[in-house]
């Protein structure tokens, strides 16, 4: 069971080596999608930002136009009350309760616009932080990566090239050995003709009797006998 285990292990070991190893050599990939998905994202949420402040400008203004209506009202009844036309003014206080419940109301869907749009502005305005960082991180990413990719490449070219500049060295130290002896050779073979011509010359010299025969035992009997002679 242990020996199962440790295997199982070892084979999730290399699993989890090897899907990082896929997931490394789509990193650059898979970053750049990942920084269209999130721009895409930012867009939406800008339309989305646009179409906030829209409706808040919009219902700010039907605000502002509820509360000149107010006013305008609140004259009328003040006008209604001066004429002593009590009846007319309580319409006019009854329209003017109206409008007021109606710019409470608005008034709420003016401060939730606003609270959606500061919220939504700060988001978008966080978003744009982090995708201009995430973009400079994956620029420098990319460019390291192409750093890193040339210096490889340099460095397998020289770590060649001092092979190839080796095997090259070996080649002329063996075509120099091997001239050096062709050229010793040469040389001997040279002194071992100037040898034998000069042998074949001494011959024809000592033929036509210009220099003296080699030593021989004839040659030393004679002189023996030459010395015997005259004693």
């Amino acid at each position: 069971m242990a020996v199962w285990s440790k295997l199982m292990t070892a084979l999730r070991g290399n699993a989890n080596m090897l899907g990082e190893a896929i997931v490394d050599s789509q990193a650059m990939v898979i970053l750049d999608q990942e920084i269209r998905s999130a721009g895409a994202d930012l867009n939406s949420a800008k339309h989305a930002l646009a179409d906030i402040m829209a409706k808040h400008r919009l219902a700010a203004s039907k605000l502002s136009e509820l509360n000149a209506s107010l006013t305008q009202y609140e004259g009328y009844a003040l006008e209604a009350l001066e004429k002593g036309e009590e009846g007319l003014a309580q319409e006019v206080a009854l329209k003017i309760a109206n409008i007021e419940i109606e710019i409470q109301q608005q008034q709420e869907t003016v401060n939730h616009y606003a609270k959606s749009e500061q919220d939504l502005r700060y988001a978008v305005q966080s978003a744009e932080g982090n995708l201009k960082r995430l973009r400079q991180q994956a620029d420098t990413v990319k460019a390291t990566e192409s750093v890193q990719r040339a210096q490889a490449a340099v460095v397998s070219r020289y770590a060649g090239s001092n092979a190839k500049l080796q095997t090259a060295m070996d080649s002329l130290e063996r075509i120099k050995t091997k001239q050096a002896e062709n050229a010793a050779k040469m040389a001997a073979a040279q002194e071992l003709a100037a040898e034998s011509q000069g042998d074949a010359l001494d011959e024809k010299l000592r033929a036509a009797g210009i220099t003296p025969e080699k030593t021989s035992a004839a040659n030393v009997l004679a002189r023996l006998k030459a010395k015997q002679q005259s004693n």
